[in-house]
């Protein structure tokens, strides 16, 4: 039986739209030749839209064996979500290797990094994992690269530099590696955790769109708005499933997200009107609730709505569980309501 996804495919190929996932190119004697580096194709962009979905799950832990990773990851796809993505620590999970370990455990959904931190790994390394998983396992793998905090980056000895230059040398350093790696029948899209007009100029210049995470609906729409249609951008959104304000709020500043000295999300929320006294302290009671989404599963999956409004593409949604079974859990109690 074929997913509502499969049958989207089959129309687009039926159209007589090439398949082979160039990046760009162009067409010569009815043959597409894929000119390598840069942003994808617009068909290529398309397709992913088809297999991302509407939502996806964010797992995210920092120590587990790996058959737990398979089975919390072959449960979030039995439950009909069209992607799961996972983060990083310098020295701790490398996530392309955690990324094949769920590949190899399932069979359609997309998998994605959110994000590789650019500080993890080489340029070329980190466009040499991407395109063996990518040859490996067509149309599943999402890349998001993102440049991390000062804090945690000068912490693995390393010196924070200007990370809208960072981004874009690493960018480059990537598409100047492309001839020495695989060359996959699907590419894979490679998108930015911006947050700012800059990142996101540079996500939708140099990148196949944006990834950003735990920002109200309004920044989805502004950040469509600088992206325009072409680009993809995938939002991560933290699920409280908690009814209680209160509960949900202490949650939401136990995750540090506005506490982190140098945070970005700081910055965005001011460049949306938030006042240095809302952003204090973790946060007021009206910034907590625009960027994390709390309450029953229908609220929840109101508040994914918005972002999908706005014009998200996708939303990866991030729960808060003591493990990955928890996680599993709650994805599964949300499915109904999201999916």
């Amino acid at each position: 039986m074929s997913t509502g996804h499969e049958r989207e495919l089959q129309a687009l190929a039926a159209s007589g739209v090439d398949k082979r996932g160039g990046r760009s190119g162009s067409v010569l004697s009815g043959l597409f030749v894929p000119i390598i580096g840069g942003p994808m194709a617009v068909t290529a962009v398309e397709e992913m839209r088809v297999r991302l979905g509407r939502v996806g799950a964010v797992l995210m832990t920092p120590i587990a064996p790996a058959d737990e990773w398979r089975r919390a990851a072959r449960r979030v796809e039995e439950a009909g979500y069209g992607s799961i993505w996972t983060n990083e620590a310098i020295g701790g999970r490398e996530v392309f290797t955690q990324l094949g370990v769920m590949l190899a455990a399932t069979e359609r959904i997309v998998l994605g990094s959110a994000v590789a931190n650019l500080w993890a790994r080489h340029p070329a390394t980190t466009q040499g994992a991407a395109t063996v998983l990518a040859d490996a396992y067509p149309g599943r793998l999402a890349v998001g690269v993102g440049v991390s905090v000062p804090e945690r980056v000068e912490q693995s000895g390393m010196k924070w530099t200007s990370p809208l230059n960072r981004t874009r040398e690493y960018l480059d350093g990537m598409d100047a590696a492309v001839g020495a790696a695989p060359v996959p029948e699907i590419p894979f899209p490679r998108l930015l955790a911006a947050l700012g007009p800059k990142m996101q100029g540079l996500a939708r210049d140099h990148a196949d769109g944006a990834l950003p995470a735990s920002m109200p609906a309004e920044h989805t729409r502004i950040a469509r708005e600088r992206l325009g249609p072409d680009r993809l951008l995938v939002v991560i959104q933290v699920a409280l499933l908690m009814t209680d304000p209160e509960k949900a709020r202490m949650a939401a500043r136990q995750t540090q997200l506005l506490s982190l000295p140098g945070s970005p999300y700081l910055r965005a929320l001011k460049q949306l009107g938030y006042t240095d006294e809302a952003l204090a302290g973790g946060g007021s009671d009206e910034v907590l609730d625009a960027c994390f989404m709390w309450g029953d599963e229908a609220a929840i999956g109101k508040r994914v709505q918005d972002h999908l409004d706005a014009g998200a593409d996708h939303v990866a949604v991030a729960v808060l569980a003591p493990d990955l079974a928890g996680s599993a859990d709650i994805f599964e109690r949300l499915a109904p309501a999201l999916l």
